[in-house]
């Protein structure tokens, strides 16, 4: 879209479209990730009296972007999880541009502020 074309029609459709977009990318990697899972661990037993987490490796994003190719069976399906978390992320990018596009100050700082606190959350709280 042209910047002259900004309004908040076109802003909503568009957030709609990458929204539904990511959703649906991130759910068709997370089943080709439980695909390949299954054909590797498909007739393990299971056992739940245990509790044990994810390894360390995969609570990053280099651990992810290297597990996807050394791990897939769990690498794929965190990285289509980490495509799910910044799909709302993308969200809120994009509305700050369009909200810039309309001179839009007061939302544009609004959404702002809203962007460094996710990333605040996402990347720098332990």
């Amino acid at each position: 879209m042209a910047p002259q074309s900004w309004s908040d029609q076109a802003i909503e459709i568009l957030v709609g479209k990458l929204l539904r977009a990511g959703v649906s990318l991130a759910a068709f990697v997370v089943f080709a990730g439980a695909i390949v899972y299954l054909a590797q661990h498909g007739s393990s037993p299971t056992n739940y009296r245990v509790f044990r987490s994810e390894p360390a490796d995969l609570r990053s994003i280099s651990g992810i972007a290297v597990d996807i190719f050394q791990r897939p069976d769990v690498g794929i399906i965190q990285f289509g999880l980490l495509l799910l978390i910044a799909t709302p992320v993308a969200r809120v990018v994009l509305s700050i541009v369009g909200f810039a596009e309309e001179r839009d100050h007061l939302y544009t700082t609004l959404t702002s502020i809203v962007l460094i606190i996710l990333l605040y959350s996402l990347l720098l709280s332990a």
